[in-house]
């Protein structure tokens, strides 16, 4: 885990530790930094809706694994 120093307005400290329910400072920034990158990941998968053509069937997707059986 790699320590640093960071300045943070208090107040801004203090809602956040509140809204996340966190115990700690560090814990607070933590949950912060995953939700976002989290809300990233999400937001641009949702931008690659409808931008992908699929030209299998959904029976071909199903059933046509010749692997199986």
């Amino acid at each position: 885990m790699s320590r640093a120093t960071l300045t943070l307005p208090n107040d801004l400290l203090d809602e956040l530790m509140k809204s996340v329910s966190a115990k700690s400072k560090t814990e607070a920034v933590i949950l912060a930094i995953r939700d976002e990158i989290k809300s990233k990941k999400i937001r641009k998968i949702n931008d690659m809706a409808g931008s992908m053509e699929f030209t299998a069937t959904a029976d071909s997707l199903r059933h046509g694994d010749r692997r199986i059986g």
